[in-house]
């Protein structure tokens, strides 16, 4: 910040944002708290860094501001984004993320700050000040990309070794902190998993399948390359589940699938009720697996304290430290158990009845 006081402020460029210009930029702030305010005052944009100081409500409606926002501002003419961190709790820390443009939209430089900075600018603007910001972002996209996999770690399965238990993570993460929570955790328990079976001398009648997914952040690419790859096998899928918000305090399983599908998935979690995790709740929450819901496979989640999640989410604080111990071991027993009593239980898990549309 340059006016109305000279002041550093903390950025993360959002994933695949364009850079500024070698000079950087120098412009007014113009601060809105919603799609609609610009849209009221889209005149005051022109020219301008618009700042989104939307506060947090759920992240499913606070993303929106980070996927989209630079597209709106550059409809109003604005010549960057700013969008306050997706986080209720912040320690002056940002929080970066995906964002999307339009091909027939100005591509503009955008960046997540801070909700301190971001509150700051909003109080400065309400006060009559005028606000300048001088942006340098030195972001660089390469289109021709780099090519990377999945991992799969398989047991193949006793008597019927076609029929499948998938249970998955994602490996990659954004490059603050080190991805321990998204979604080191996920692979740790569903790699777990496998081992915990492979070492205990057991071998389930149908195939237990760990899947960590390449390129999640990115655009579910290696979620969708394996669906390409499986989902017209789908009818040997017997169960798909992935862990993709954290592994803190385990309470069970979400689950989406028909209704005696359901029961059947309650009686199984019932079994870990010594862990404490019998609890059931719907929907599945599986980003990469995404294709598999939409075909009916039925599909799981971890079920847990969520609380504290997005509070490190895509930030400099996603580190081993925000873990407990005796917790994660707790939710590789459960994720393990789980898997392992759909993987040799002697019926399916009926499918809903949709189809794969060409």
């Amino acid at each position: 910040m340059t006016s109305p006081r000279y002041a550093n402020m903390h950025i993360l460029g959002l994933g695949s944002t364009v850079p500024t210009p070698a000079e950087g930029i120098t412009a007014d702030v113009f601060v809105v708290s919603s799609f609609e305010e610009l849209a009221a005052s889209s005149d005051k944009a022109e020219g301008k860094i618009v700042v989104f100081n939307a506060p947090f409500t759920t992240y499913g409606d606070s993303i929106s501001y980070r996927t989209k926002g630079a597209v709106e501002a550059a409809k109003a003419g604005a010549v960057a984004s700013l969008t306050r961190s997706v986080t209720p709790f912040s320690i002056d820390t940002p929080h970066t993320g995906w964002l999307e443009y339009e091909d027939d939209v100005t591509k503009i430089p955008s960046a997540c700050i801070t909700i301190e900075d971001s509150t700051l600018l909003q109080r400065l603007q309400d006060r009559g000040e005028k606000i300048t910001l001088h942006l340098f972002m030195g972001a660089e996209n390469h289109e021709n990309g780099t090519v990377t996999s999945n991992t799969i770690i398989e047991i193949e399965g006793s008597q019927n070794p076609e029929e499948v238990v998938v249970v998955s993570g994602h490996l990659d993460s954004w490059d603050v902190g080190v991805g321990a929570m998204d979604d080191g955790g996920g692979v740790f328990i569903s790699w777990m998993g496998a081992k915990a079976i492979k070492n205990l001398g057991l071998n389930p009648r149908r195939t237990f399948r760990a899947v960590l997914f390449s390129a999640e952040e990115q655009g579910i690419w290696g979620g969708d390359a394996y669906f390409a790859a499986h989902g017209e096998e789908k009818e040997n899928f017997q169960l798909v589940m992935e862990s993709d918000m954290g592994t803190f305090t385990p309470y069970g399983i979400d689950f989406s699938g028909t209704d005696e599908a359901t029961c059947m998935m309650k009686e199984i979690v019932s079994l870990t009720y010594l862990l404490g995790t019998t609890e059931t709740g719907s929907p599945a929450d599986t980003s990469d697996l995404g294709g598999f819901t939409s075909v009916g496979v039925p599909t799981g989640s971890l079920r847990a304290d969520t609380d504290t999640y997005f509070w490190y989410h895509h930030s400099n604080g996603d580190h081993i430290e925000v873990y407990d111990s005796t917790n994660l071991d707790k939710v590789a027993a459960l994720w393990t158990s789980v898997a392992y009593v759909a993987a040799d239980i002697s019926f399916r898990l009926p499918q809903q009845n949709f189809t794969i549309l060409e």
